[in-house]
């Protein structure tokens, strides 16, 4: 078979999410109430949740049924395509064969859509008015924006502030899409006036952002919390990806022997992985490998342990592979990748050897995302870079082997935004951070006792 593109209908599209807590040997630890310190209930999560979505969070049933209404959107961007890289595999001379999964059709321009519009489906069906988040580079606030827009809800966005500054134009995007778009931290929340004060020229960071969302969510009767990215629901509304490119290989004749995926929160790496683990799981042979910022490596350098999901401590209590709720990463461009704990499902499956993880350092990272504009033609999103980088890392090893092997990774999202960062890597202007042990072991020191 010789397409590039490997397509699939409408009528393709999958009618239900895999839910990988069904397949767990063990199963995971609960979060915790902050104050007591004892697992949540679902009273706890209401004032920031519908009920279908803290159903979901807690759900063991390993198939849940995507409401129609999901379908009909979903159609807008979905199925997305599965591209097999033929032109960057010449230029690598490698005998591995290279595929992507294409995220970045999607009206926001990466994956994130595929779980805003869900979560804005079912607040709206609980009659919540607004919901308020966070967002590092603006993908997840763009995505809630347009998925508000859609169920004709509003919504308030406490965006990073080094990409708030950074990315101006993912800004415009989120207030064409009738969003308010708030630099963090902020005045507007105790959680922001307590960073200013210490910080009067914090740069902010997905952990103030959040606290700042879930105050601000709290305090209203009004409105709802929403996240894109580290819980179970929203991991499990992800899946999605790696069904569709399940289907897609096989109509291809190929399954993949790693599967690749950039990682943060972990909602992209698991969107693409998980299904492909479900295999694992059934005792087929396939690795997964998730990629982070060597300045922000909560898998690779990170401690199992509880820990808020928020700078100000007001989240449950989750327990993952985390830097430190005070952790505050370095400036890199790839802005939604900076955050310090990996989403409870995602560490739970590396505490038991079942994935793999790597940090790959920033230039390494455009050095590969140019290579693959130069021979795919599309410009990936800084973060999307680090599954780039990694596969091409497999696929020189695979020619240094002299053995075939075949790579799927996750192409989350374009780079259209983020050419600000192109021109400092082509002008030679980009620094790799590589964090020193003394600030990591800072910010650890500060985890909560939760015993």
């Amino acid at each position: 078979m010789s397409e590039t593109k490997i397509l699939l209908s409408e009528r393709d599209i999958p009618r239900q999410w895999y839910n990988i807590a069904a397949d767990l040997d063990t199963p995971l630890k609960p979060p915790l109430h902050p104050g007591t310190k004892q697992p949540v209930g679902p009273d706890d999560l209401a004032p920031l949740f519908p009920m279908a979505l803290i159903e979901q969070e807690v759900s063991t049933q390993r198939w849940i049924d995507i409401p129609e209404e999901i379908i009909d959107i979903y159609r807008l961007w979905r199925p997305t395509p599965l591209y097999r890289a033929r032109r960057l595999e010449q230029a690598l001379d490698t005998p591995a064969k290279i595929y992507y999964k294409y995220e970045g059709v999607s009206p926001a321009g990466s994956h994130k859509p595929n779980t805003a519009v869900v979560q804005a489906y079912y607040n709206k069906q609980e009659g919540v008015k607004r919901l308020a988040t966070e967002t590092g580079a603006g993908q997840w606030g763009s995505a809630l924006s347009l998925a508000c827009k859609l169920f004709g809800l509003e919504c308030t966005v406490y965006m990073v502030k080094i990409s708030y500054q950074q990315k101006p134009y993912r800004r415009s995007l989120m207030q064409v899409w009738g969003a308010e778009v708030i630099p963090s931290p902020s005045p507007r929340t105790q959680a922001g006036r307590a960073i200013l004060e210490q910080d009067p020229d914090s740069p902010g960071s997905l952990g103030i952002a959040i606290s700042e969302a879930v105050e601000d969510a709290a305090s209203r009767d009004d409105t709802k919390y929403s996240l894109g990215s580290v819980l179970n629901h929203v991991l499990l509304h992800q899946t999605i990806i790696g069904l569709e490119a399940k289907k897609q290989l096989e109509l291809a004749g190929d399954y993949p022997d790693v599967v690749i995926g950039a990682h943060g929160g972990g909602s992209n790496f698991a969107g693409l992985a998980f299904p492909f683990l479900a295999d694992k799981a059934a005792g087929k042979e396939v690795r997964a490998v998730a990629v982070e910022p060597t300045a922000s490596p909560s898998l690779t350098r990170g401690h199992a342990a509880y820990d808020f999901g928020d700078t100000a401590g007001m989240t449950p209590l989750l327990y993952m592979y985390t830097l430190g709720h005070q952790f505050v990463p370095p400036g890199i461009h790839a802005g939604g990748l900076r955050y310090h704990g990996a989403a409870p499902l995602v560490a739970h499956l590396y505490e038991q050897g079942v994935i793999e993880a790597k940090a790959v350092p920033q230039r390494a990272v455009f050095e590969a995302a140019v290579q693959f504009a130069r021979t795919e033609g599309l410009l990936p999103a800084p973060e999307s870079a680090h599954a780039v980088r990694a596969a091409i890392d497999e696929a020189l090893l695979a020619k240094e082997e002299g053995k075939e092997r075949t790579i799927l990774f996750g192409l989350s999202g374009h780079g259209h935004f983020d050419l600000a960062a192109y021109d400092a890597y082509l002008a030679g202007e980009l620094e790799d951070f590589e964090l020193p042990q003394e600030a990591i072991d800072a910010a650890l020191a500060h985890l909560p006792k939760a015993d």
